[in-house]
């Protein structure tokens, strides 16, 4: 039932890539209201006037997949305006999606279209939900400290995926709040369910298995993976996940290292079955600096004894149930200790830490503090509305004084 406040959402990951924060929070805020979920556009030579590829990937949610020339490619500019048109005809008076998204609260993961996006839509708020610090990742475009600059100035709320962000962000706007990851609970229960099947190719590996979930990006320290492959040679690794912004011949190839590649929501609970010890093989670079890694939750869903480098708001959060190695020498012998048998009490302290951190407790609060933006800027709106009623009826605007 459409009850809420629809959302026009900018974002720079696509819906049907690795099911995370985006897709986790809008998959629940769609059950009672309207989401345009908007990608980056494609680049296609076999488009000659921009177009709106528009699909509904679940009920309530247009997922929004602007289709370019590929003469736009080198033109920011021209392209941001050809995505405003397209999004103002798709929701105007006329279009296909007519009056589903008046008044819409903006919701921004990138700050790159904030300056042409703002104030088109008639927006009741601006939220910016914050996953990580984007300049600091490898390719950032140099326009990402200014365009993050102007969203901040122009946003009613903040919202960012860690402690330590939060912190940084904090010094730039007055309404920051902390919102790490959350979990559904039941679905990575599976890996702890006898009917759960371990996927054959990951059930056929040999000796005990180290597993991890998630992006291989810059973010991975692939010396400490190849480290543990050589010093427990008998083990093997299970990387799953897509590969990104990383040369897949820089990645290390050892006999006892396998490389999943991304695998559906649905079946991360059975490959993580699977594993023996979850792995978080975090680098300490700029990229991790800020990071909250959502996997930590559904690791702990599961079950699973889990080995972390010391990303920092992994051990503000989540030590001692997950153990924290800072060499890579300490690294295997948090593993080794975690083969030995299993810590039954730390176990049953991880799989209720994520029973209380559920992704319906975080869309709640959201939508709670989306609601008191938008009632703070119709109170501003009107108080702004009347002083200039107020001024408009003094004395002093029969001075030559032009009127606000």
């Amino acid at each position: 039932m459409i009850s809420a406040r629809p959302i026009i959402v900018h974002s720079h990951l696509r819906w049907d890539f690795v099911w995370q924060r985006p897709q986790q929070l809008f998959s629940r805020f769609a059950r009672s209201r309207d989401v345009l979920y908007v990608e980056e556009p494609q680049f296609l030579d076999d488009v000659v006037r921009p177009v709106v590829d528009r699909s509904e990937p679940q009920p309530n949610v247009h997922r929004i997949i602007p289709q370019l020339p590929s003469s736009y490619r080198d033109s920011e500019s021209a392209t941001l305006t050809a995505v405003r048109t397209l999004l103002l005809d798709l929701v105007g008076a006329t279009g296909e999606l007519a009056h589903r998204f008046d008044t819409p609260i903006q919701w921004f993961y990138t700050p790159m279209p904030a300056p042409t996006m703002l104030g088109a839509f008639g927006e009741g708020a601006v939220v910016y939900d914050c996953m990580d610090e984007w300049t600091q990742f490898r390719f950032a475009p140099a326009e990402l400290v200014p365009r993050e600059r102007y969203l901040l100035a122009r946003t009613d709320v903040v919202f960012a995926s860690g402690r330590a962000l939060a912190d940084a962000k904090s010094r730039l706007h007055d309404h920051v709040h902390f919102f790490g990851g959350g979990v559904d609970a039941n679905h990575f229960a599976a890996a702890h369910d006898p009917a759960t099947n371990v996927p054959v190719a990951l059930a056929a590996l040999r000796g005990p298995v180290l597993g991890y979930v998630g992006v291989m990006d810059e973010r991975l320290d692939y010396a400490l993976l190849a480290h543990v492959a050589e010093h427990l040679p008998d083990t093997t690794l299970a990387m799953v996940g897509p590969v990104v912004n990383v040369d897949p011949r820089a990645l290390p190839q050892r006999e006892n290292i396998h490389w999943f590649g991304q695998q559906s929501y649905e079946a991360l609970p059975a490959f993580i079955k699977g594993f023996d010890v979850c792995l978080m093989p975090f680098a300490f670079n700029k990229a991790t600096r800020y990071i909250n890694p959502t996997t930590t939750l559904e690791y702990m869903a599961s079950g699973k004894p889990i080995v972390s480098t010391p990303v920092a708001d992994v051990v503000r959060h989540f030590t001692p149930i997950v153990t924290v190695a800072e060499t890579a020498g300490g690294f295997v012998r948090a593993i080794r200790e975690a083969l030995e048998g299993p810590d039954v009490e730390r176990r049953q302290l991880a799989i209720e830490r994520a029973r209380q951190s559920s992704w319906e407790s975080i869309t709640d609060t959201m939508t709670m503090l989306m609601e008191e933006a938008v009632a703070t800027r119709r109170y501003q709106a009107a108080f702004k509305y009347e002083r200039r009623g107020l001024w408009n009826r003094s004395p002093s605007h029969e001075r030559a004084v032009p009127r606000p």
